[in-house]
């Protein structure tokens, strides 16, 4: 793939404070256009807008004729509301509080056309009767288990018990089926496509089982960001990947496949030489997403050899082999391997264009409410 030189690299960046989070949206048009040409039919692309939480970037999106998408929290479905988003998925199951915020979202934004999931008659009945009380008749999804034991319901026969509920419980439009396969990560195409065909079998076999009883055909909308080179092909399969739009070094690792370019880069600075061999950094878990080990969580192109060996709320200590002869003030690039709760670290991202800072993104729909 494209990559890993001194494209990141800016002019002015002496004017900016670290740690920033650096996004280049000529490479988010090109990988908005990567999605749409593997797919190849802006019906069936249902991007998630998790990854960047940013109105600017679903403007994007949008006036590139994309007008489906797949969202996580209410606010990030309020954010497609504001920008007019025309069909939106939260892709959850609205319970307790969450239930009022969603009707008061979809109240509110008369022009989006919101649905939801479920994944048991319980939840389902609440949706109904919360629909009902609101005087609504609101899209849902059957959320199924299709292997990664998270969330849905598994699809068997009590699946289609469920659909065949849903597809009668009054407040309730059933519209389809949603299977989210993030568990199936390998770095090898074929054996990738196996296990993700292995998976979708089982989701084949119960829409069979619906159209046998004649109810309502589902819509189905299946995958992420690591199995879209395989449900792009489906024809039938809306496909819903998230991190495409800025890419990360995580899945440019186990997806070499995907022709993404990183988009989104992390400027930090060295603050200190604590020791022979070791530079310390201002990249702390406050700055980068730190789930993973201590080695994957940063990747400094220029400097491959640079290894993360500690991390604390404000710093990270990095080995120095390279022989480099660093000093307090130089700037470090560096690509997140996990750029979706990145970016959630940050209230704003600082656009560059033409080899300089520009102006700032909000990323709004990073705070856990916006009005609703």
């Amino acid at each position: 793939m494209n990559g890993y030189n001194s494209w990141y690299k800016i002019s002015n960046a002496d004017d900016i404070d670290s740690p920033a989070l650096l996004i280049f949206p000529e490479r988010v048009a090109a990988n908005i256009q990567t999605a749409i040409g593997m797919v190849g039919d802006l019906n069936r692309l249902r991007p998630h807008v998790k990854t960047h939480k940013c109105a600017e970037v679903v403007n994007m999106m949008i006036a590139a004729g994309i007008y489906k998408f797949k969202c996580a929290t209410i606010a990030e479905a309020e954010m497609l509301g504001m920008v007019n988003a025309k069909n939106v998925l939260l892709a959850y199951q609205p319970i307790g509080p969450k239930l009022s915020r969603f009707i008061s979202l979809v109240k509110k934004y008369p022009a989006t056309t919101y649905s939801c999931l479920t994944d048991n008659k319980f939840s389902a009945k609440q949706l109904s009767d919360a629909f009902i009380k609101a005087g609504l008749t609101v899209p849902v999804y059957i959320d199924l288990n299709v292997g990664m034991n998270r969330t849905g319901i598994n699809t068997g026969d009590d699946a289609l018990a469920l659909y065949k509920y849903c597809s009668e419980a009054p407040g309730i439009e059933i519209k389809g089926l949603h299977a989210y396969d993030g568990h199936i990560r390998h770095c090898d195409y074929d054996e990738k496509k196996k296990n993700v065909d292995e998976a979708f079998s089982l989701v084949e076999t119960l829409v069979n089982k619906i159209n046998a009883i004649k109810l309502p055909a589902p819509v189905i909308i299946a995958g992420g960001s690591p199995t879209f080179s395989v449900h792009c092909k489906r024809q039938n399969v809306e496909c819903s990947p998230g991190t495409f739009i800025y890419w990360d070094r995580g899945y440019s690792t186990i997806c070499p496949e995907q022709e993404f370019l990183p988009a989104a880069i992390l400027l930090t600075r060295v603050i200190s030489i604590p020791g022979a061999g070791k530079v310390c950094t201002d990249l702390g878990h406050k700055s980068v997403a730190s789930e993973n080990e201590i080695t994957k969580r940063i990747f400094f192109s220029e400097f491959e050899s640079l290894t993360a060996i500690s991390q604390s709320e404000e710093h990270l200590v990095l080995e120095n082999k390279t022989g480099h002869a660093f000093k307090p003030g130089d700037i470090l690039y560096g690509i997140p391997y996990h750029i979706c709760p990145t970016v959630a670290l940050y209230d704003t991202v600082t656009l560059i264009e033409n080899g300089q800072a520009a102006l700032l993104w909000k990323n709004i729909a990073r705070d856990r409410c916006i009005s609703v």
